[in-house]
């Protein structure tokens, strides 16, 4: 059931202000709401426009937090019209009464005055994650993403423009720490009303968490299959706003998952890795892609989130899955690359086929003080998917002084860095290659160039 926060005050009349007649302001249904939800902390700012109807001199306005997470020492109203003739005089906190702040509103006119009326509360919280879709032969992949709303904040928000914040927010005080205390409140600051700012007040006093004004990047995602609600993101220094197009209701204790931009040709390498040392006797498979315009986005930040890929098998559009991987949050010109798990259609084996030591050397008392181990490696890899692979092959050798030979179908070589090779194979479908290298490790003298 919705709470209705907002309330006519009949049953308070304040002695306390005797030198004008107090008017009681009926409120009207909220014209608007926009929520700025936070990932990184339990926050949101939520700004309410409503049509006041004010009568010359004094009015009074109750508004109620009870059963909500709301904070109120963060309760602000302002006029958003004839700021010169309508002055909010003060906001008091009635002793005795629990979850009940009351505002003085001065008026030189009287009729209906467009306000804003914004507070700080937890419960509303946003996820992303995604879906990816890559063609038969992997070389692109359609691309969804998707925000997913959950309000457990104890009021409902109906029609609400839907904001998101990406950056790190440090927090004197948890919000909804502030919404459970009991009166009296600290002072709420009066902070100013310019509508490119958000402002989080704790103790009576303001933290500035952005400014909007700020905005280095702003675009729309373009559509390909079909029609998302466009998501307008904007850079604010610290921080990244998306703002969810059109206007979402979300009742507390629900759930609600919105689109935010579907991408139909990225450019992705699909890559498998064998490395005993990190990922066991295993191959795992690796997507990997960048975040610019050339992979036909680039124009924002992408949230961290999960991603779960499937892949076209046949004409009909049949689906298989192929993995998931969850990432972090991927700045712009930034390379991503996704750990897909373990691929058991791709198989690598290395074999010890030789062993053997040689070129000794002898101290003056006849004693071996160099020598060489020289290891042979047979390494079978094998491709039993039907679409091409490539595949890097890593072996560390954790020894100073070593000496490698190759022999076979070994691909592309590298020394990556003192004591690791990498070995990189183009293979087929269906295909079996094989190579050998051959380890020589210097020991002892051998080792110090003796």
């Amino acid at each position: 059931m919705k709470k209705n926060i907002l309330a006519l005050l009949f049953l308070f009349l304040w002695p306390n202000i005797s030198h004008a007649k107090i008017d009681l302001v009926i409120l009207p249904t909220q014209d608007s709401v926009q929520l700025t939800i936070y990932n990184s902390a339990d926050l949101t700012l939520v700004k309410e426009t409503r049509f006041l109807t004010l009568k010359e001199g004094f009015n009074e306005l109750q508004f109620s937090w009870a059963n909500t997470l709301i904070d109120p020492t963060s309760l602000e109203i302002s006029s958003k019209k004839k700021t010169d003739v309508i002055n909010v005089r003060s906001l008091k906190y009635p002793p005795k009464i629990k979850n009940v702040g009351l505002w003085n509103i001065h008026s030189r006119i009287s009729g209906q005055v467009p306000v804003e009326i914004s507070y700080l509360t937890s419960g509303l919280s946003w996820r992303a994650f995604y879906s990816g879709t890559l063609t038969p032969d992997e070389k692109e992949m359609s691309l969804k993403g998707y925000v997913l709303v959950t309000n457990n904040s104890g009021e409902d928000y109906a029609n609400a423009q839907v904001r998101l914040i990406v950056g790190q927010v440090h927090l004197v005080d948890q919000i909804s720490s502030l919404a459970l205390r009991s009166a009296p409140y600290s002072t709420p600051y009066q902070a100013k009303t310019d509508s490119n700012s958000i402002h989080a007040f704790q103790n009576g006093r303001a933290l500035d968490y952005g400014d909007y004004s700020d905005v280095t990047a702003s675009r729309s995602f373009k559509k390909y299959r079909r029609k998302a609600k466009a998501v307008l993101k904007e850079g604010l220094s610290e921080y990244f706003l998306y703002t969810i197009e059109g206007r979402e209701t979300i009742p507390n204790g629900w759930s609600k998952r919105l689109p935010s931009f579907d991408v139909g040709k990225v450019p992705v390498v699909n890559l498998y890795k064998y490395e005993e040392e990190r990922y066991g006797s295993q191959v795992v498979r690796f997507l990997s892609f960048k975040n610019d315009q050339d992979h036909q986005l680039g124009a924002t930040p992408i949230p961290g989130g999960m991603l779960k890929v499937f892949r076209h098998v046949d004409q009909e559009h049949h689906l298989s899955y192929e993995g998931q991987s969850r990432f972090k949050y991927i700045p712009i010109d930034e390379d991503v690359e996704l750990n897909l798990g373990e691929a058991g259609d791709v198989v690598v084996k290395p074999m010890l086929i030789n062993f053997k030591t040689e070129n000794y050397l002898f101290d003056r008392y006849g004693n071996i003080s160099g020598w060489d181990e020289v290891y042979t490696y047979k390494i079978a890899v094998k491709n039993t998917r039907e679409v091409p692979v490539k595949i890097e092959i890593k072996r560390n050798f954790n020894v100073q002084k070593w000496d490698v030979q190759h022999q076979g179908d070994y691909g592309a070589f590298e020394a990556i860095d003192a004591d690791t090779i990498q070995y990189t194979l183009g293979m087929q479908s269906q295909e079996n290659k094989e190579f050998m290298y051959i380890l020589r490790v210097f020991q002892g003298r051998r080792g110090d160039g003796g």
